[in-house]
């Protein structure tokens, strides 16, 4: 045994985790490798072939990279654990009216718990991925999520939902490096291939990017049912037909089909009247929301009027906002308007680069 430990790597077979592995390897873990098959996609019924992290070449070439480095590497195959639970959320959410995140639902509620459990029956004591992003133990003894060095692919956006079990056990270490980092240190770990692998952004079960297309796979008789219901103004004037509210997100410009001479953009989703409407950019400011589901993670909880920069989407740059406790978890009430607030989506909670918590936007 090693005595840093024993720990258990997530290995996609792209650039991060392998090179996560590598690193810990290196550093005097005792390192094994684990693949986890999380959807194939014939069984959606889409035409693409497999790509990203599902596919027999990452398996493989997160295999090889064990053997060459002389860890053992298991392949996991968690397709009804990920499943029942992600692909159910994504397909309830959006007929709910709703936008989801599976990245972050598969993370919380699948991926590190899947981990963990395999860590445990392998003797493991920590688990490890490929993220950019940071752990760090509080003075108040909990364990937080900060953002990872490299702010263009930082992370920790996606990982609020982690309970203290498992970022106690947890390492990232890429979270102190940047990109361009990792690529050369592939180079010198003899992987040029990986130093150059392009990285895939799509949703691993909707590789060719068509969630609308997997919605109508997924449903028996979706389109029947919601096809041709209206757009409307926020006075409630009818403006034309739509192809069906499940097929829309808020803050959405783009593929609507109809044209006023003008940008427009939906602002709200109806399903119970299968309503989609439509306004000017402005409609889309709000000043505050209401945030479910939370996962406290620098303290366990908040006083009244707390500040925190508020992330509600990935790529969001945050705005500040006052914290308040809500019946139904918490308001967020902003200093300035915040653009598109999508219900589904999450909302992280900052102080400075620490994430405090976040949740699952109910309303904005």
């Amino acid at each position: 045994m090693s005595r840093k430990g024993k720990v258990l790597v997530a290995m996609s077979g792209g650039i991060d985790s392998t090179i996560t592995a590598l690193m810990l390897n290196d550093q005097g873990y005792e390192v094994v490798g684990i693949t986890m098959k999380t959807w194939d996609y014939a069984t959606s019924g889409g035409g693409k072939k497999e790509t990203g992290c599902c596919n027999i070449d990452s398996f493989n070439d997160a295999r090889m990279a064990a053997v060459q480095h002389g860890f053992p590497h298991y392949i996991l195959d968690i397709r009804d654990e990920f499943g029942d639970f992600v692909i159910d959320n994504f397909v309830d959410e959006y007929l709910a009216g709703r936008t989801p995140n599976p990245c972050v639902m598969c993370n919380t509620h699948i991926k590190w718990r899947a981990l963990l459990k395999r860590a445990d029956a392998l003797g493991c004591d920590y688990i490890a991925t490929g993220h950019y992003a940071n752990i760090h133990q509080h003075h108040n003894g909990r364990y937080y999520i900060s953002k990872g060095a490299d702010e263009l692919k930082d992370q920790s956006y996606v990982l609020w939902g982690l309970q203290q079990d498992l970022l106690s056990r947890t390492l990232l270490p890429l979270g102190t490096y940047e990109k361009t980092q990792i690529r050369q240190m592939a180079m010198d770990y003899g992987y040029p291939e990986l130093a150059k692998k392009s990285e895939s952004y799509e949703i691993c079960f909707v590789p060719d990017n068509d969630y609308r297309g997997f919605l109508k796979r997924k449903v028996e008789g979706l389109e029947e049912r919601v096809t041709g219901g209206n757009f409307v103004d926020k006075t409630g004037k009818v403006l034309g037909r739509h192809k069906g509210y499940p097929f829309y997100t808020i803050g959405q410009r783009k593929g609507l089909d109809i044209t006023f001479g003008k940008p427009v953009y939906v602002t709200n989703i109806i399903p119970e009247t299968n309503t989609v409407m439509l306004g000017d950019e402005e409609d889309l400011n709000r000043q505050e929301m209401v945030v479910s589901k939370i996962n406290w993670l620098k303290y366990d909880g908040i006083t009244d009027g707390m500040e925190a920069l508020t992330r509600i989407r990935y790529k969001d740059k945050g705005a500040l906002a006052n914290l308040y406790n809500h019946p139904n978890g918490v308001q967020a009430r902003f200093y300035h308007y915040a653009k598109g607030i999508a219900p589904g989506q999450s909302a992280v909670f900052y102080e400075g680069d620490d994430v405090i918590g976040g949740g699952i936007i109910q309303r904005g």
